[in-house]
């Protein structure tokens, strides 16, 4: 850890402290007003002074529960929503100590108002003093370069150089690549180190032996220097360690989407897309009629054939946003005119060369509010239909066409394992501007590492994502 890291975390204890006296405090005063006469307890008559004794007594189980659920690790790069829900977590496990800390002892206090009320401000308080720390680290990091990391890369791999620009490219994520070399020569490392210092070095070429690695690994120890490296594909994979007759196994999980992992992702489709198709129905209304009043020929809804779970083909529903005479369609009563000229589009305007999928710029087919509603995604609102049709998952791959499937890879089939979705891991890292094998190796991530807060996570991402114009929609 930096010096800088040290100190912030070395500061943000009292700090912690001072913000939940404070919130204990303004509960305190808030539950004096006239406006919450009627909710509070008549029996709760401590003095103020009697009152911040009793919370000061219970301040080290706050600091306690706050260190072991990791709210000390003061790196910089740390997000801020996932730190307030730590501190959201922390705090409520706080919260049930107070409990039965007054349960046991009823001379202290008693009032759910000054609890609930002191949570809530602990939440908020402790929330905004990290990141107004967060923020002092980031510009320090930026501006005077104070907290950086020196990084060595190790490998020539596509992953490293990817990285390499990402770490140069953007200096809020606090690292200063020193050098990238092929080899793992403790000789060469030393003499960089003597050169130009290391604080971290991360290894992507997966031919080094055992012998190289092990010895890295002890002179990364010795120097204390932090020691990462990015896994093969079986590395990543979720497994679990069993005994076969006096012998240990590991026996490969291919992803927590079996048994009742399956059973709960399907619960939240239900209800989730329920919820959504009731949310936005009038907005669908809405789409319907504009698509109908400049396009009345064709169908307001277009059903395009996909490939599903386990290669099942199945209709997603979209609003169609290309003039009739264009849609691919059995029922297109043009329709060779139709491929025809989708193939000529593919040939001269697809932003996607050499890769599965294709991307048509500028697509001349689209009707003005199709262009609109394709644009802002809004055309796969009647997925959520898809979803409560149990054809797809809020949450997945993305489905493809049959002729995009017939030129995966086999490898790339891992995608038909489970259900496509509306939204998934590519939408919200990149949408359709990502290369196929990018988005391929997103969603086996999500795959292998599915949860229901995964899910919420995506599902919430999603809409920030949609208020940014696509670069290839135009």
């Amino acid at each position: 850890m930096k010096r800088s890291e040290v100190f912030f975390s070395t500061i943000q204890v009292p700090i912690d402290l001072i913000m939940i006296l404070l919130a204990a405090a303004t509960a305190y005063f808030l539950r004096g007003l006239p406006i919450f006469e009627g909710y509070v307890s008549r029996v709760f008559n401590l003095g103020f002074e009697e009152y911040i004794r009793s919370v000061a007594y219970l301040l080290p189980f706050f600091i306690i529960v706050f260190a072991v659920e990791g709210l000390y690790t003061m790196r910089v790069t740390r997000r801020f929503w996932a730190e307030f829900y730590s501190v959201g977590k922390a705090t409520g496990l706080s919260l049930v100590i107070l409990i039965i800390a007054i349960f046991l002892n009823r001379e202290w206090f008693s009032s759910r108002f000054v609890i609930l009320f002191g949570w809530g401000f602990s939440v908020l308080y402790i929330a905004l003093a990290r990141l107004a720390i967060q923020q002092i680290q980031k510009w320090l990091l930026k501006h005077k370069g104070i907290g950086t990391h020196r990084v060595l890369l190790i490998g020539s791999s596509e992953k490293m150089y990817t990285i390499k620009k990402e770490l140069k490219r953007d200096r809020g994520l606090g690292y200063k690549v020193v050098d990238q070399i092929d080899d793992a020569s403790i000789t060469h490392i030393k003499e960089i180190r003597e050169a130009k210092g290391i604080d971290e070095i991360i290894i992507g070429d997966a031919s080094l032996t055992d012998d190289e690695l092990e010895k890295l690994l002890d002179y990364c120890q010795i120097n204390n220097i932090t020691y990462k490296y990015i896994p093969t594909t079986l590395q990543t994979s979720r497994f679990t360690m069993r005994i076969f007759r006096g012998e240990p196994i590991i026996e490969y999980q291919h992803t927590p989407l079996d048994g009742w992992g399956r059973v709960l992702k399907r619960a939240f489709d239900i209800v989730a897309g329920f919820g959504l198709t009731l949310l936005f129905s009038p907005l669908m209304l809405l789409i319907a009629l504009l698509i109908k009043l400049e396009d009345p020929d064709g169908p307001i809804i277009y059903k395009n054939e996909r490939i599903g779970e386990n290669g099942k083909k199945f209709f997603v529903y979209k609003f169609r946003y290309m003039q009739w005479r264009y849609c691919i369609t059995k029922e297109n009563p043009q329709l060779k005119e139709a491929i025809a000229f989708e193939k000529k589009l593919i040939e001269e305007r697809n932003v996607r060369k050499g890769g599965i999928l294709y991307k048509i710029k500028d697509d001349p087919r689209r009707m003005r509010i199709g262009a609109f509603i394709e644009r802002s995604s809004l055309d796969e609102l009647p997925q959520f239909f898809n979803v409560l049709r149990g054809d797809m998952s809020l949450v997945g791959p993305r489905p493809h066409q049959e002729r995009e499937v017939d030129r995966y890879a086999e490898y790339h089939r891992r995608l038909l394992t489970i259900k496509p979705g509306v939204t998934g891991m590519a939408q919200v890292s990149g949408r359709s501007d990502l290369a196929f094998e990018d988005e391929y190796r997103l969603d086996v991530f999500y795959i292998e590492n599915w949860s229901l807060w995964l899910d919420i996570q995506i599902c919430l991402k999603t809409a920030g994502a949609l208020l940014r114009r696509r670069r290839n929609a135009k």
